[in-house]
């Protein structure tokens, strides 16, 4: 347990993947968590409330029913939501870009301008926002999901500027290739080509993500802000 500090902490996505294994973590450190989800339907052993991050209504109400839950505010903000719609450039939408880019980057805005509040009352917050290295890194036919993560960078480091002086810190994390169903899906031949870019030479755990966000939640971390933690075996070499 990195920190003996009990925090209220909200994970937003957090009902499969990545999210759920980083609401499982922090719950496990003896953290009060909830998650967001679009039913509102829990993981075993976990508590949600409903949440469409693109509606400013929708998280605000979301919020209140988690501080109901909680006993009091937010005081970590792991905003993990996010979408893709794959496609190359020249036959990407307006609505392909714009519903991905308001659910990544407008929905990690939209939460943390609303953790916000309880914390500045507090003087002590985490907000950790979890982009992809394809936003350092780019990758063909995701023009709007690399544009979208890599505006978490920007967004965390604004927060840092503005509340950094309030005990509140903004990170990133950013994950490369990680064992979910959607990669186990992925065709061999895919999955070997993927395989030989990484340094590690492995696809990363969830669990593995859920460490990184862990210790950014804790009291040891308490003087890092502003920064984008790679966990990718490599892969962006901290681009």
């Amino acid at each position: 347990m990195t920190t003996t500090e009990q925090r209220n902490v909200l994970v937003t996505g957090g009902n499969r993947g990545i999210g759920l294994s980083i609401a499982r973590a922090l719950a496990d450190d003896g953290h009060n968590v909830v998650i967001t989800n679009r039913s509102g339907q829990a993981p075993e052993g976990l508590r949600a409330v409903r949440c469409e991050v693109t509606d400013s209504a929708s998280v605000d109400q979301a919020f209140k029913d988690a501080e109901e839950i909680l006993g009091g505010p937010v005081e970590v903000l792991v905003a993990n939501a996010g979408i893709t719609r794959d496609t190359l450039l020249m036959r990407m939408s307006d609505d392909d870009f714009d519903a991905v880019l308001d659910t990544n980057l407008g929905g990690a805005f939209r939460c943390a301008r609303r953790a916000a509040t309880g914390m500045i009352r507090r003087r002590h917050g985490r907000i950790i926002l979890i982009s992809s290295v394809v936003g350092l890194y780019g990758s063909p036919g995701q023009t709007n999901y690399a544009a979208s993560k890599s505006g978490l960078v920007g967004l965390a480091r604004s927060i840092t500027r503005e509340l950094g002086g309030r005990g509140i810190t903004a990170n990133v994390v950013a994950p490369g290739f990680i064992e979910t169903d959607m990669t186990a899906a992925l065709p061999e031949a895919q999955q070997k080509s993927y395989l030989a870019s990484i340094p590690a030479g492995r696809f990363g755990r969830t669990e593995e993500i859920a460490d990184a966000v862990r210790f950014l939640a804790s009291d040891a971390a308490g003087y890092i802000s502003g920064a984008v933690i790679p966990v990718d075996g490599g892969l962006g070499m901290g681009h």
